[in-house]
């Protein structure tokens, strides 16, 4: 054999060693590519999964809230959902505020101010039952934990300050519709309270209009007008839906 042949032999091996070499660099990274597209993919899907759940959480302790407001106002009119005239029940003496020992709505003009009395001695809330005086600086107590700083949420939803669904109207939810309805954990669930603003009938007298005959004429008897806040807070603990409404209740002229 002469060395020219031993030489190409030589250069032949080398060649190959280095080929088998960079094939496995190409196995090497095209299995790294594969394990990362399917992290990718896992991470993806499991982004998804939790926005969806996270969107029909929050979309459910929404109808809740306005299923809560509703309610509310049925309190407020004494009726049922179906608008008939609320019925008491003996064996459920909250529904239609029945007990004498439940705060009742004022009915005339002359007893807003006793029942505003009453209720600001109901420290630190100043809330009875759900009826409540306006409240006075900071609005969101549902987001103060520290009762240093204001009233929280945990002081204004105590069982004799706040009202549950249908705690007052009998209204029933079955928990397969909307367990957050449904709910009577501590902290759990939702409730509505309802602010007493007593109305100035001679406020909006400022003559600023000189006809006023395309003006609403509001018949409100007693003179009120009711805030409602209702919060629902969804089966995630992170899941909260606070809405609020001014309610006028009119009544027809004798």
């Amino acid at each position: 054999m002469t060395a020219k042949a031993a030489g190409m032999r030589h250069a032949h091996t080398c060649a190959a060693r280095r080929q088998k070499g960079v094939a496995l660099f190409i196995v090497i990274t095209l299995v790294m590519l594969s394990m990362l597209l399917a992290l990718w993919a896992s991470r993806s899907a499991l982004f998804n999964e939790m926005f969806v759940g996270n969107d029909a959480d929050y979309q459910r302790a929404l109808e809740a809230a306005q299923a809560l407001l509703q309610d509310a106002e049925l309190d407020i009119r004494g009726e049922q959902a179906n608008g008939a005239a609320c019925i008491t029940n003996s064996s459920q003496p909250s529904v239609c505020r029945n007990a004498a020992t439940i705060t009742q709505f004022p009915q005339e003009t002359q007893q807003v101010g006793l029942l505003l009395a009453n209720l600001n001695r109901a420290t630190p809330t100043s809330c009875r039952d759900a009826l409540c005086t306006k409240r006075t600086g900071p609005q969101d107590f549902w987001n103060n934990v520290d009762e240093t700083k204001g009233i929280t949420l945990s002081q204004m939803t105590a069982p004799d300050v706040a009202a549950r669904y249908g705690q007052f109207t009998g209204a029933i939810s079955e928990g397969k519709s909307n367990p957050i309805l449904a709910s009577r954990e501590t902290g759990k669930g939702g409730w509505y309270w309802i602010e007493i603003l007593p109305y100035d009938a001679s406020a909006g007298n400022s003559g600023l209009i000189a006809n006023d005959s395309p003006r609403l004429a509001l018949y409100m008897q007693p003179q009120v007008i009711y805030r409602i806040t209702a919060i629902a807070h969804g089966r995630k603990s992170g899941t909260q839906v606070v809405l609020q409404q001014t309610y006028v209740r009119q009544k027809r002229r004798d």
